[in-house]
C-alpha cells in the first residue's frame, strides 16, 4: 500500500492530533470533512476550523456532502425505529454506511487506499480491539462495519489518552484552542432531544394506556414514542407504590408495559443482522448490549442468520433494536441487533 491516507476531519481535537500524527509517521495526508446533517452554521463553522489545520499542515482538503446519503441511511433509520415502537443507535449505522462506507468509496475514488479517523479504538487490519482509553473506547460503535473495510483503516489515537491528546494540541501554537474547545454531542443531528427530531416527522404527543404484563390498565402515558424501555419517569400508574419501569412498547395500540424493576430482567434474547469478524456459529464472549453498560459473559449459537445468545448473569432494561457487541477479552468478535 502507498503512504498516501485520507483522514476524516471535523474541526475537533481528535481528528485534528490523527492527522497531525500521522503526517509526523510521513504518511501524505488529504483531508475531507463530510457534511451529514443540515445544519449550515455548525458545518461552515467546523470547515473553517478543518482548513485552518490544512493550512497549518499544507496539505489539501475536501468538502464531501454526504447529507443525502446520510439522511437515506442514518436519520431515515433513526426516526423509522422510533416510529416502529424500538431503539435505534445511528452512530452504528453511520460507522457501517457513511464513515466506513461512503468515506472509503470516496478514497477510493481518489486513488487512495487508507482511510484513518480520530476514533478511540485499535485496528490490526482483520480485528477491532478496545482502546487504551476505556473511558473514551469506541469499538462498540464499529462492530457493525463490514469486515472487509478494515485492513484499510488506521486508528493513530487508539493508543492514546484523551488527556495526553488535549496535551500534545495544546504545545502546537496555531492551534492550541483546539485543546478546550467543547466536545461535540454523542449524536451529531440531535442538538436537545431527540423527540425534538420525532415531533418534526410524527405525532408523538398522543395519550394512552399504560398496561401491565397482564395486559391490565394501570395508567397512562403521553406518547408512545417518548419511551425507550428502562425508562422509569414521564407516566402515570394508579396506586403505585414502588418504582415502575417501561417493559416494553406497543406502538401500533399506542400503550406501553410498564411493571417492577425484577421485570426488566433478562436472560437470553435473539440477534439479527449479524456482522463476524470471525466465522463462528457457536462461541462464548463477553457481550455489551448498550454503549455504557458493563460487559457479561455468554455463549451464542448463530444459525440461518439468527444468533440466541444465553447470558451468565441477567441484564436489566435490554432494548430491541439496540446493538449486541461481542469481544473476546480487548478483541471484537462482531455483533448483532437485539430482536
Amino acid at each position: 500500500m502507498s503512504r498516501k491516507v485520507l483522514v476524516g476531519m471535523s474541526g475537533g481535537v481528535d481528528s485534528t492530533v490523527t492527522a497531525l500524527l500521522l503526517q509526523q509517521e510521513r504518511y501524505e495526508v488529504i483531508g475531507v470533512y463530510m457534511k451529514l446533517h443540515e445544519n449550515e452554521k455548525y458545518h461552515k463553522e467546523n470547515f473553517k476550523k478543518v482548513k485552518r489545520v490544512a493550512e497549518y499542515l499544507g496539505i489539501d482538503v475536501h468538502f464531501l456532502d454526504l447529507s443525502k446519503d446520510f439522511r437515506d441511511e442514518v436519520y431515515d433509520y433513526f426516526v423509522n425505529t422510533y416510529i416502529d415502537g424500538l431503539t435505534p443507535n445511528p452512530c452504528v449505522i453511520c460507522n457501517r454506511t457513511i464513515k466506513f462506507g461512503k468515506m472509503v468509496e470516496f478514497a477510493n475514488s481518489l486513488g487512495i487506499d487508507r482511510v484513518a479517523t480520530g476514533h478511540y479504538l485499535k485496528c490490526d487490519g482483520e480485528f477491532f480491539y478496545v482502546a487504551e482509553d476505556k473511558t473514551k473506547d469506541q469499538s462498540y460503535f464499529v462492530a457493525q462495519v463490514k469486515k472487509e473495510i478494515l485492513p484499510k483503516l488506521i486508528f493513530p489515537l487508539g493508543s492514546w489518552l484523551k488527556k495526553d491528546v488535549k496535551a500534545f494540541a495544546s504545545k502546537i501554537k496555531p492551534l492550541e484552542d483546539f485543546a478546550t474547545q467543547k466536545e461535540s454531542s454523542e449524536i451529531c443531528f440531535v442538538e436537545t432531544n431527540y423527540t425534538e427530531i420525532l415531533k418534526k416527522h410524527a405525532e408523538i404527543d398522543n395519550i394512552g394506556e399504560a398496561i401491565n404484563s397482564k395486559g391490565e390498565i394501570v395508567g397512562t402515558h403521553k406518547g408512545y414514542m417518548h419511551y425507550t424501555i428502562g425508562k422509569r419517569r414521564g407516566f402515570r400508574v394508579e396506586g403505585a407504590h414502588e418504582p415502575h419501569f417501561v417493559l416494553s412498547i406497543k406502538p401500533e395500540s399506542n400503550q406501553i408495559v410498564v411493571g417492577k424493576r425484577d421485570e426488566l430482567e433478562v436472560n437470553r434474547f435473539t440477534i439479527k443482522n449479524i456482522n463476524m469478524f470471525e466465522y463462528l456459529k457457536e462461541f462464548k464472549a463477553s457481550v455489551k448490549v448498550r454503549y455504557r453498560t458493563k460487559a457479561i459473559e455468554c455463549s451464542v449459537e448463530i444459525d440461518n442468520g439468527i444468533g440466541l445468545v444465553e447470558l451468565k448473569e441477567p441484564v436489566y432494561g435490554l432494548a430491541f433494536g439496540q446493538i449486541a457487541v461481542f469481544y473476546d477479552k480487548d478483541r471484537v468478535i462482531g455483533s448483532g441487533v437485539i430482536s
